[in-house]
């Protein structure tokens, strides 16, 4: 009797951890917080929907992306909306994409200064992280797609560039360093040197290709975020 009371809570322990192995995974939710780039990315070409097909390939349901991009949007913009726009609508993985506004619009004279930017994006970062979110932090990629440093604003594009790579090391977050990766492909691709028109339509905003391109180095540090 004893052997047969064994060998039925056998059979139902293991009914169990078949019934778990076949269970989904938990659909991870990804908000992308931004500007102008980020707002454009929910369209039918932009890198947020092709980002849907990259991590949700064959009809799966692995995860749930949702763009809170607005346009002209700086850091400190972002910082003062997270509470509705990223906080409430509790996700796992938060990308964070700023940095061009903060830049480009210096020239107009409502950019942000270097410390001002790092103050609050840090402050940003560190709210997430008490919200238990994996933070994935992207380099400002372009102001002008000239390959050798000679866009106008390349200096600062740079500056701010190392203030995201400084804090992805110090905070130990997934980097996705788009400046880096537009650096090089522009380098390789950008055969005349022009200001726009390869990965971009107007030195800034993505074009078909562009969004090809940003997409896939967003599903890699989102497939590496969600594995940390």
């Amino acid at each position: 009797m004893n052997h047969m009371k064994k060998s039925i809570r056998s059979i139902t322990i293991i009914s169990i951890l078949i019934n778990f192995s076949f269970m989904p995974a938990k659909k991870l939710k990804v908000v992308f917080f931004g500007d102008s780039i980020t707002e454009a990315a929910v369209n039918p070409n932009g890198f947020i929907t092709i980002d849907d097909s990259l991590l949700n390939p064959k009809g799966s349901s692995n995860y749930d992306l949702i763009g809170a991009g607005i346009s002209g949007n700086k850091v400190y913009d972002l910082y003062f909306r997270i509470d509705d726009d990223v906080i409430g609508k509790s996700p796992d993985i938060i990308v964070i994409y700023v940095g061009v506004n903060d830049v480009w619009h210096k020239k107009m004279g409502t950019g942000t200064d270097a410390d001002k930017f790092e103050k609050f994006y840090l402050a940003m970062v560190k709210k997430f992280k008490a919200a238990n979110m994996k933070v994935i932090v992207c380099t400002p990629a372009t102001i002008g797609e000239k390959y050798d440093n000679t866009n106008e604003q390349d200096g600062d594009m740079n500056k701010y560039s190392n203030i995201v790579r400084k804090i992805a090391v110090d905070q130990q977050l997934t980097l996705v360093d788009l400046r880096s990766e537009f650096e090089t492909f522009e380098k390789n691709n950008n055969t005349n040197n022009l200001d726009r028109g390869i990965l971009t339509m107007d030195g800034v905003h993505l074009n078909d290709a562009g969004n090809i391109f940003v997409a896939k180095l967003m599903a890699e540090g989102i497939r590496k975020a969600s594995q940390e």
